[in-house]
């Protein structure tokens, strides 16, 4: 059975062979030779009759794996099938009861609802990230998505600390309870790592700002420039509110403790995106502080979704030439026997910063960085690995022979981050880190310290802007039910 029409009663699905007569059909993108000039998103917007030819696609399968795949509980064979329907307006009303942000998840999200979908145990997947972006544009052109503040206030306040995915999602849903939310933000501007860390081309800002416009008329307070426990005392904002969340992400990036990492040239990756991103938000920025990939040979270090932004911004900045350098083997083209369904796909990937050009180069350490009289990296000193598994510990050794030079101008290390910042907030709260680092936190996601709550990467680590959602909206439910004894807000994850 599919989604309730209007009568109240289930309908069956429209197309019941609509998986085995219609095809995947991917999202068209702009032509490389056009967006590699520009800042503009890569993708294309789907012609509605051929999105709704995918949605048919969906079987409505009795148990959804979908759902298991998705940290938000997304109700996807419903909002497949009224797209398929035309039911567009239903369609946004089922979406936004799990997901606050849908124009966000639906460029931004890897899908790993795609990777449990049923159909991909032997054939392609629904185009469930595509359908969804398509759901929430549509909802935004005709006018349905707009500011609903709540109609009665609690009288309760909450701190927000970070204005990432997961501060956000969390913010919305205590606003919504009727309770006061300041979000502050260290930056300049509102947006975490999804305006300075995501380039132009994977989401463009706009649609980002068009969200944050709607949250503010709602009633919630954004507070940028504004660093809690550094240029505000923890203690002080703590007082100030009922309760509070810290949202702050996982900012401290891996290093590369390699000899000649202190010479010129050798960035962070966030360093490098969030420049960037602050020229194409308009700020004026000197060419002695920017960091420019213009006629340069550029080697990126980790080979994931941050390395590929890296990837797409020196495209369009007109390096000389890019080495994407990935430290495990190339993954295989189809699932490994050890990688079944619905486990998510460790398969090789081409994203579209990859269809631009440039070399990956799998299995490879970098050993040093030797560089001229000036300080500045010339020559990036590596040897090819390999990976060995014992005891479940996974080593690297190099393969003997395979040393190798290579000449380079810009070196942009994206290998991962490894936990929150300690100093500061952290600290002057006193709460409780876990054996990795991050912020500890208890069932009803607070901390060790009364009132203060925990969402995202900040007590989970690394992950995905879905789980930073979900994060968000449970750590909501748990500091509503702190505030008032009970809350009916939903909480996707224990």
């Amino acid at each position: 059975m599919s989604a309730t029409g209007d009568t109240g009663v289930l309908e069956p699905m429209g197309t019941l062979k609509g998986f085995i007569e219609i095809d995947r059909r991917k999202q068209s993108t702009r032509a490389v030779d056009e967006r590699r000039h520009d800042w503009r998103e890569v993708y294309l917007p789907y012609a509605t009759q051929d999105l709704q030819a995918q949605g048919a696609r969906c079987m409505d399968c009795g148990i959804p794996f979908c759902h298991q795949g998705c940290p938000l509980g997304n109700l996807i064979p419903d909002w497949n099938d009224l797209v398929y329907r035309d039911r567009w307006q239903a369609a946004i009303d089922r979406l936004h009861k799990t997901n606050n942000f849908p124009e966000w998840t639906g460029r931004l999200c890897p899908a790993p609802c795609e990777g449990s979908c049923v159909l991909a145990i032997d054939r392609d997947a629904v185009t469930i990230k595509s359908i969804e972006a398509a759901i929430v544009e549509r909802a935004f052109e005709e006018g349905w998505i707009r500011p609903e503040p709540p109609k009665t206030r609690t009288g309760k306040t909450v701190a927000v600390v970070g204005s990432g995915p997961a501060g956000l999602a969390a913010a919305d849903q205590l606003n919504r309870a009727g309770h006061q939310v300041t979000v502050f933000e260290r930056s300049d501007r509102i947006g975490g790592l999804l305006r300075y860390g995501i380039p132009e081309f994977k989401m463009e800002k706009r649609f980002l700002s068009r969200r944050l416009s709607i949250l503010e008329a709602e009633g919630i307070t954004f507070q940028v420039n504004t660093d809690v426990g550094v240029t505000v005392p923890a203690d002080t904002v703590r007082r100030e509110c009922d309760a509070m969340l810290l949202a702050g992400g996982a900012g401290r990036p891996r290093d590369l403790t390699v000899p000649g990492r202190e010479l010129r040239g050798i960035h962070f990756a966030m360093e490098y995106l969030t420049l960037q991103n602050r020229r194409c938000e308009g700020d004026v920025i000197s060419d002695d502080e920017f960091i420019t990939a213009e006629d340069k040979r550029v080697v990126i270090i980790g080979g994931g979704d941050t390395g590929a932004d890296c990837l797409g911004t020196a495209h369009r900045q007109g390096a000389r030439s890019i080495h994407q350098f990935e430290l495990l083997p190339r993954p295989p083209d189809q699932r490994h026997e050890t990688n079944p369904w619905p486990e998510w796909p460790n398969i090789f990937r081409v994203s579209g910063a990859h269809e631009e050009g440039g070399e990956r180069v799998f299995s490879v350490s970098t050993d040093r960085f030797t560089g001229n009289e000036a300080g500045q990296v010339t020559a990036l000193h590596a040897s090819e690995v390999e990976m060995t598994r014992e005891d479940g510990r996974v080593s690297f050794t190099p393969v003997p022979g395979s040393a190798f030079e290579l000449e380079v101008d810009l070196v942009l290390l994206a290998m991962g981050f490894l936990g929150p910042t300690r100093d500061g907030l952290l600290s002057q709260l006193g709460v409780t880190l876990t054996d990795r680092g991050n912020v500890s936190r208890d069932a009803n996601w607070m901390t060790g310290v009364a009132g203060v709550f925990a969402a995202g990467d900040m007590q989970r680590g690394q992950s995905l802007i879905v789980w930073a959602i979900a994060e968000g909206r449970s750590a909501a439910a748990g500091i509503d039910r702190y505030l008032m004894g009970e809350t009916r807000l939903p909480m996707p994850l224990p």
